[in-house]
């Protein structure tokens, strides 16, 4: 499937040089912005844009509550180790807000200049409260006295009353009042915009109307309406305000007695860290500006001077309108049901006759649920193991261990408590799970367990039997719908084993001599992977096919980039398909030549881990819950299995082959470390290939062959 290239020289490579590194957090918002492509694409319908351009808003939130509070931690340390690519925590925190103001500017831009203008042609105006009709006006003014006024909390600053504490996220008017009789001097005040009321408000058609719907944003309507908070006052200036602040939780496992409790405490503390960012309408008064950045402690840098409404993540309110689903993407095929699974058959029985593979979301989840689901009632199931980093709001898979446990059955389940914007839901199930008899795992101290495993044990006539479920991806019924994800059932003896070898080491203090099928980290995993790429020179140097093709979310790991640059230079053909992070540099002379990168962005999110190795003639496909990151190898339970029935190894080799013919929605990384979105050619002759589509219209082809073949009715699931 490869063949070896010419073999170079590596002892001259200095692989402790920073210049082939590319720095991770510079790295992630390269990701962002190829995400925000999608919102500056034209060939996607204008909803779709709005959607990304939301995502990328999102996707900033978080990084500035964890990564940015990370480096400003470090400095505030006095941290002085140099990162991956040789640079202080400092140094990356000048270039990160650098690169974070320039990308603002070109959300707001694509969301001024391009997509407003689009949305008023579809229909559609997010109108400012000064274009309304006298008419529209009093509409807006009714729905403030009725249903806002009564919500808003004013909050005065002055001697009695100090600086409100701003919560994280929030949305916020700030100020300058001066009082209509009495004293001179000016006074501040700051409402927070209630974000248990709509953000937006669609104003009701009228008789003159032109066919254009019209909304509005809330902070308008109250800040056109800010008088009547302050009845005594003038109101001289007034504009939005959104603070950010550091929301990751500082937690001492060591010391903590219960880290349930603990947890729940730091929860409550994540709303007041340190102000790290400032966003403020562009139009704010200098004196405003300045009261409020003084108070929250941010320097100039961490301002953010906004041309539009603050807070993009409301597009998703607007993607969610009625009437206007012909602006939205239709192309992409709903879950399909597995074919393995068709027919009357019991699931154990399917699984009894061979494994099964499933690709999510093209393939649906609900087989998934149905295997917890089946164990639950079983009378022949005794016992069911599961690992869960994050579920859904309302999980099928929580409902159905709690049942499991009502009847009678051994129910063990490890909740990480630690899984990051997670904890607060999991601390719920957790609890839900408890009182309904399950034994409740909830992590273990310093690592957290991101490792996807189900193992049900079960009484059959030929003995004790165990059924396995592993998986790149979460037991979450709700993101299996928009994450792409590998999962495979079996119950091959040497599995069942292993499974049972992680549970027991994750609820006690057993450690396995050795493995059967399964790699894990914290302990085995790194150096599992490092022998595959190593094993992969060997090939090369005997002049043998020598391949690797590694898909992940992110790369990180500079003792694994290393040996695959040795890798590289040594003749082995790498095509690395990377959705986030890379801080690998691909195609530089002598060092990694042989490398290529792709990063793929559509409709769905790429979350799946899948590897090859060519190993001469005898190839080797695994699949894992870890991405090559430090924090995967080596702080988390993750879990690399292999793929070994040929038929489902071929199903893998499609994935990948089709990702890395992928001219659509790839983006391929050059020698400087900037992507660049790959371009069909012009000439006609290239054929189109968006391998998200593909996967989907595979799925849907084989269910139709299969439901010609079966009287049994399949509704696919809505697509999310």
């Amino acid at each position: 499937m490869g063949k070896t290239k010419d073999k170079k020289n590596n002892n001259s490579i200095n692989f402790e040089d920073s210049s082939l590194y590319i720095n991770r957090e510079l790295s992630w918002l390269s990701f962002n912005e190829r995400v925000l492509s999608e919102a500056e694409d034209e060939k996607n319908p204008l909803f779709e844009r709005l959607k990304f351009l939301a995502i990328t808003a999102s996707n900033l939130d978080e990084f500035f509550m964890v990564r940015v509070a990370s480096l400003k931690d470090m400095i505030n340390a006095g941290y002085k180790k140099l990162d991956i690519a040789g640079m202080t925590a400092t140094e990356q925190l000048d270039a990160v807000l650098i690169a974070v103001h320039d990308f603002v500017d070109k959300q707001y831009e694509i969301y001024n200049k391009y997509l407003m203008p689009l949305l008023v042609d579809k229909g559609l105006r997010i109108s400012d409260v000064s274009e309304l009709t006298k008419k529209e006006g009093e509409y807006v003014d009714r729905y403030f006295d009725e249903f806002v006024f009564p919500v808003l909390t004013p909050m005065a600053v002055d001697s009695s009353r100090p600086f409100p504490l701003i919560r994280n996220k929030t949305l916020n008017i700030g100020a300058l009042l001066k009082k209509k009789e009495g004293k001179d001097g000016v006074d501040f005040a700051t409402v927070q915009v209630p974000d248990v009321l709509p953000r937006i408000l669609e104003i009701p058609a009228t008789d003159s109307d032109t066919g254009l719907r019209k909304i509005v944003l809330l902070e308008q309507i109250i800040e056109r309406n800010l008088s009547k908070l302050f009845m005594n006052y003038d109101i001289i200036t007034s504009a939005p305000y959104r603070a950010g602040r550091n929301a990751d939780l500082s937690i001492d496992e060591d010391e903590a007695e219960d880290l349930l409790k603990e947890i729940e405490k730091q929860l409550k503390l994540r709303q007041w860290g340190q102000a790290i960012r400032l966003e403020v309408s562009e139009d704010m008064d200098k004196k405003l500006l300045k009261l409020i950045s003084e108070d929250l402690g941010v320097e100039d840098n961490e301002i953010y001077r906004i041309d539009g409404p603050l807070d993009l993540t409301f597009l998703m309110k607007v993607y969610k309108l009625d009437d206007f689903e012909h602006l939205k993407e239709h192309s992409y095929k709903p879950p399909q049901p597995v074919v393995a699974f068709s027919g009357d058959k019991d699931i154990f029985e399917v699984i009894r006759e061979g494994d099964v593979l499933m690709h999510h979301p093209y393939e649906t989840f609900e087989n998934v649920v149905k295997f917890v689901e089946k164990a639950a009632v079983d009378p022949d199931v005794l016992a069911i193991k599961q690992t869960l980093y994050r579920v859904s709001g309302n999980s099928p898979i929580i409902a159905a261990l709690a049942k499991a446990a009502d009847n009678g059955k051994q129910v063990t389940v490890l909740v990480e408590l630690k899984a990051r914007f997670d904890e607060e839901n999991n601390i719920v199930w957790a609890k839900m799970l408890e009182k309904a008899g399950c034994h409740v795992i909830y992590g273990l101290v310093g690592l957290k367990t991101h490792c996807k495993i189900t193992l049900v044990v079960r009484r059959e006539e030929d003995g004790i039997k165990r059924y396995v479920h592993l998986a790149t991806g979460n037991y979450n019924d709700s993101t299996a719908k928009q994450y792409t994800d590998v999962g495979l059932f079996t119950c091959a003896p040497a599995f069942g084993e292993d499974a049972t070898a992680v549970f027991n080491m994750l609820s006690g203090y057993s450690e396995p001599l050795g493995w059967n099928k399964l790699s894990l980290a914290p302990l085995w995993l790194k150096d599992r992977i490092l022998d595959l790429i190593k094993r992969e020179e060997e090939h090369a140097k005997a002049g043998e096919p020598a391949r690797i093709i590694a898909k992940m979310n992110s790369i990180c790991h500079k003792e694994v980039i290393a040996e695959l640059y040795r890798a590289s230079s040594m003749g082995v053909k790498i095509d690395l398909i990377v959705r986030g992070i890379c801080c690998l540099k691909a195609g530089i002379p002598g060092v990694s030549e042989n490398i290529t990168v792709r990063s793929i962005v559509g409709n769905f999110l790429e979350h799946s881990r899948i590897f090859y190795f060519e190993n001469g003639t005898s190839p080797e496909f695994y699949a894992s819950s870890a991405d090559w990151m430090p924090r995967n190898l080596e702080r988390r339970v993750e879990i690399l299995f292999p793929v070994e029935n040929e038929k489902l190894r071929n199903k893998l080799w499609h994935i990948l082959d089709t990702e890395l013919k992928d001219n659509e929605k790839a983006h391929i990384m050059n020698p400087d470390g900037r992507f660049v979105k790959e371009k069909i050619s012009s000439d006609g002759f290239e054929e189109s290939i968006n391998s998200q589509k593909i996967f989907g219209e595979e799925a849907a082809s084989a269910a139709k062959v299969m439901t010609t073949q079966n009287t049994r009715v399949f509704v696919p699931e809505k697509h999310v």
